[in-house]
């Protein structure tokens, strides 16, 4: 068996690991001149970590990731604790993206990935898919899989009309920054604002330091991003409890800042046709509200090649993918919808732990 993966993210590098490890032929087409990753730190929880463990990865990412804990405080800075919980279900690692991508690509090897290679379309037949490319080349495949993102061009064919929107006024700034002389760094902080802004800062396993700051229902940004998230940092601290934050943004150069404008991917109706099957944020492009989306995606890949290695024909195992991964995600939806609209910091925790607390003992 022969199988494209389109995109050299995150998910598609871990889907790629996985259907080696099975004993299937996968290669990874990426559309940039080398495998990078667009963002800052990333979270990693521990159903993420079970999926590398059985790929031969998790003590390798380990040695890479901090282990920090997600809880929250209000702006006053009262920690939020929300009862019935375990320590387990706030734990979760942070490694930051680059270097994790860097990771999972040279475990996939430099001879199963074809950079300069965007997808641009595919034709089905009984036998297999022909992907085509941006450069009018064409690959044949037993299957091809959508691993490109919020924007895939995958889904946009197999489910016409399936975009990413604009989540109406939930922006989101982030870096990575050495801290500034005088400022230490030796715990995690990450509060709950007023006006629905959200952020705080995080060490990570090199001394720097990755700060991040959302807001939900945002009115009309105005001035640079350093200016919006230096306004948004005020929010976050009404008594003068914490000035860290606002020294991080404060210390981190204009063009090292990452705005983002928030899309979602609307709930689909498949995931799959008979040669062609989504992953990761092509099929499920999450709200960073709830810091999971790779965490969940990695879940795809893993739950992906254990169906293709026993199945009779590749349709029978998509179409099981599809009958797992539609309900999953379904629920997944509902507990993010819970936790956005929580109307206060004890609200939002206690919804927040509610959904890792799903995440890692379903």
């Amino acid at each position: 068996m022969r199988v494209i993966v389109a995109g050299g993210g995150i998910v598609g590098l871990t889907t790629a690991i996985a259907l080696h490890k099975a004993g299937i032929d996968a290669v990874v087409c990426e559309q940039a001149p080398e495998i990078r990753a667009a963002g800052a730190g990333l979270g990693i929880w521990a159903n993420a970590m079970a999926v590398f463990d059985e790929l031969g990865l998790g003590d390798r990412i380990r040695g890479i990731a901090r282990p920090t804990e997600m809880y929250f405080r209000d702006p006053a800075g009262k920690l939020i604790d929300p009862p019935g919980f375990s320590k387990d279900d706030h734990r979760y690692l942070l490694a930051r993206r680059p270097e994790l991508n860097a990771l999972l690509a040279r475990t996939v090897g430099r001879d199963s990935i074809r950079l300069e290679s965007r997808v641009v379309g595919y034709l089905e037949n009984d036998a297999g898919v022909a992907v085509r490319f941006e450069d009018g080349s064409t690959a044949d495949a037993d299957l091809l899989v959508g691993a490109d993102g919020a924007y895939s061009v995958v889904r946009s064919q197999l489910v016409p009309g399936s975009d990413a929107i604009p989540h109406v006024g939930h922006h989101a700034w982030r870096s990575v920054v050495t801290p500034p002389e005088g400022v230490t760094v030796d715990q995690s902080v990450l509060v709950l604002g007023e006006q629905r802004t959200r952020g705080g800062y995080v060490p990570t396993v090199d001394g720097s330091v990755y700060w991040l700051i959302s807001q939900f229902g945002s009115p009309a940004l105005d001035g640079t991003p350093k200016e919006q998230a230096r306004e948004r940092a005020g929010f976050l601290d009404t008594t003068g409890w914490n000035p860290v934050l606002p020294a991080l943004v404060e210390s981190t150069p204009d063009d090292k800042i990452l705005y983002n404008q928030i899309m979602l991917v609307p709930s689909l109706s498949r995931w799959v046709s008979n040669r062609v099957a989504l992953v990761g944020d092509a099929a499920h492009a999450l709200s960073p509200h709830i810091t999971a989306g790779a965490s969940l995606g990695v879940e795809d890949a893993l739950l992906l090649a254990r169906l293709l290695v026993p199945a009779k024909d590749v349709p029978s195992a998509l179409a099981a993918y599809e009958r797992d991964r539609l309900p999953h995600y379904a629920e997944v939806n509902e507990l993010s919808k819970r936790v956005e609209e929580s109307r206060t910091p004890e609200e939002f925790a206690t919804n927040y732990v509610a959904f890792s607390h799903w995440m890692l003992t379903r």
